[in-house]
This record gives C-alpha cells, structure tokens and sequence, in this order.
C-alpha cells in the first residue's frame, strides 16, 4: 500500500494529518507540495492536505475531485469539520483499502 499526502506549501493542516497517519500504520508517508490548480488536478489533490491510498483519495467519490489548491477540511460523523479526517476515519480508509483488511 502506497501513500502519498497532497499539499500546498505552509499548510497548517499537513502536521496534524501525518500524526494521525502515524498513529495508525507504520506504512511510510510520502509527501508532495502543489503549487498550482494544475497540479492539483494533475494529481488528484481535493485541497489541502489530500491523502491518496495507492493513488486513490478515499475521502472523495471517483471521479469527484474538486481539484484545486486550498485548505480542505473535513467532516466526523456528526457533522463538525476539521483539519484532517480522525484517526477512526484514517483507520477506517487504510483498512478499506488493504488487500489484508488491515493497515500496517
């Protein structure tokens, strides 16, 4: 399993997305800064910090993206938006996506 974290430069929400990631796998996590739209679109990148799980963002429906450079938040269960998804919805990606059903 490959991840990879999509983000602008400076992001404020890039560190509390690579913690959480920390905290539930060991996997390594590549990052790489977009500096423009075209990027963006070029790699998949729905905002600032974007996760992509062998090049997939498991946060957005297939062929969803809205691609762009800015700060992406994102929603818990109740509706509340933060700077990077839980470590329940980390978890919960990585273990979707795993060939194993787990995560690291």
């Amino acid at each position: 399993m490959k991840l990879e974290v999509l983000h602008v430069p400076d992001c404020p929400n890039l560190p509390p997305m690579l913690e959480r990631l920390a905290e539930v796998t060991d996997l390594p996590v590549a990052t790489r800064r977009i500096d423009n739209d075209a990027d963006a679109a070029r790699f998949g990148m729905a905002g600032s910090p974007t996760l992509l799980v062998d090049g997939v963002d498991p946060f957005t429906a297939a062929g969803d993206c809205e691609c762009g450079v800015w700060c992406r938040l994102y929603p818990d269960e109740n509706g509340q938006v933060f700077s990077a998804p839980s470590v329940e919805q980390l978890h919960d990606a990585l273990t979707a996506t795993s060939p194993h059903g787990g995560a690291g």
